[in-house]
């Protein structure tokens, strides 16, 4: 495929500008067209929600991408990150069937619609508690205090895995991530990541000898007893199951509820829309993910030659999904830049399509849903303390360093 088109001379994706502002960024880059060219990633990505829809449907492009993931770097570097790569493949985001389909369905039954709403009443304590400790100051960081503490509880709830190590955890997946959003190629960025992979392998790797001799009643447990196609669990395997989980419950659902949270203050008459009428906390949370999805982009890989955007890709060229742009396309939505919280027709891409759809989709979401009701009905008068918020240095986790609020 000829890399040659309609290009800006400089990267118009990964600046600080996008991170503040993404839907200006789409919207500019859609008036040259269904596909930008990146010329810091050396890949095409897709704006057009037909066409993001259609290759997150298409099992003909594939996951496995984690050669492409790293393949930006100078070839050093991509040696230096072989062990990171190692581990990486076994993330459920960079599996295809049929190792997908046994691997996902080894925790498929803890997410289950049943399974999760029987969380309802833990998770509706949790928010409680978190607000009650921020009540009588009368301000607080709604990232560090409550967007990111309730995900963690629960997600560490369900595997079984020591809430006292905590911050340890998050340290792993906010660096884990920031190699896998390194769009500015960061050194030292892609060095903290894989650091924290070999740390984490060695710890559930000790956690897996454990579980084996004296089990326990938690989804670590179970996965260490499983048994697939007539043999354990790998320790691999494990490591890429538990990252993926923690890396969802810790990143994906701090940045929806951070996220729409923003949006809710930032658009004050959608706050007290949903104040006044607390059962259009469902449609607002879809909103919510249509508006500032927390992924920014998803990538795939040509199995075949395939065509799509007005593009031919050769087997074994990527890809990028911009879940963004998708969710802001005229043809798909009717005035898709105003928040609208009681939005009926809203086909977001945010949680993917076909295989990869979204495995804790029904937990992120009870989580949202019970947070924005909590939250709203606790402190009516909340507001922004400044506008002036801090993004992550993160290009595929879009989500927020702190949102200072008050009431």
């Amino acid at each position: 495929m000829s890399t040659t088109g309609p290009t800006a001379p400089t990267e118009r994706l990964f600046t600080p500008e996008f991170l503040t502002d993404p839907a200006a960024t789409y919207a500019e880059l859609r008036e040259d067209g269904p596909a930008y060219f990146s010329p810091t990633r050396l890949r095409w990505f897709l704006l057009d929600h037909a066409d993001v829809k259609a290759v997150l449907r298409d099992p003909r492009w594939s996951s496995q991408r984690m050669t492409t993931t790293i393949g930006a770097r100078s070839e050093a570097m991509q040696a230096e990150l072989g062990s990171f790569a190692a581990v990486a493949s076994r993330l459920l985001i960079f599996t295809d069937p049929p190792d997908h389909t046994r691997l996902r369905g080894l925790v498929s039954a803890a997410f289950t619609p049943r399974m999760v709403e029987r969380m309802r009443g833990r998770i509706t304590s949790l928010v409680s508690e978190l607000l009650d400790q921020v009540a009588p100051d009368g301000d607080m960081d709604l990232i560090a205090d409550l967007a990111y503490s309730l995900p963690t509880a629960v997600i560490l709830d369900i595997l079984g895995m020591p809430v006292a190590d905590r911050d340890r955890f998050k340290a792993w997946t906010t660096d884990i991530a920031g190699l896998l959003g390194n769009a500015t190629l960061d050194e030292e960025a892609d060095r903290r990541g894989q650091a924290a992979t070999l740390e984490a392998v060695d710890w559930f790797d000790t956690m897996r000898q454990n579980l084996c001799r004296c089990p326990r009643d938690d989804l670590l447990s179970a996965l260490v007893l499983a048994e697939t196609e007539g043999d354990r669990l790998s320790a691999e395997d494990l490591v890429g199951i538990a990252l993926s989980l923690l890396i969802a419950g810790h990143e994906t659902t701090t940045n929806l509820i951070g996220n729409g949270t923003l949006a809710l203050l930032r658009n004050p008459d959608q706050a007290d829309r949903l104040r006044a009428d607390p059962d259009l906390v469902d449609t607002a949370v879809e909103e919510f993910l249509r508006y500032d999805p927390p992924i920014t982009y998803i990538g795939r890989v040509a199995t075949e030659e395939m065509a799509v955007a007005g593009r031919v890709f050769a087997p074994g060229e990527p890809v990028s999904l911009l879940l963004g742009a998708a969710n802001r396309d005229p043809a798909a939505y009717t005035a898709p830049d105003r928040l609208d919280i009681a939005r009926v027709s809203n086909p977001h891409l945010s949680l993917g399509r076909g295989p990869h759809f979204c495995l804790g989709a029904v937990l992120g979401r009870l989580e949202a849903k019970i947070v924005f009701t909590v939250l709203l009905d606790r402190f009516p008068r909340l507001r922004l303390a400044t506008e002036a918020v801090e993004w992550q240095p993160n290009f595929v986790f879009h989500g927020l360093e702190t949102l200072p609020v008050t009431w």
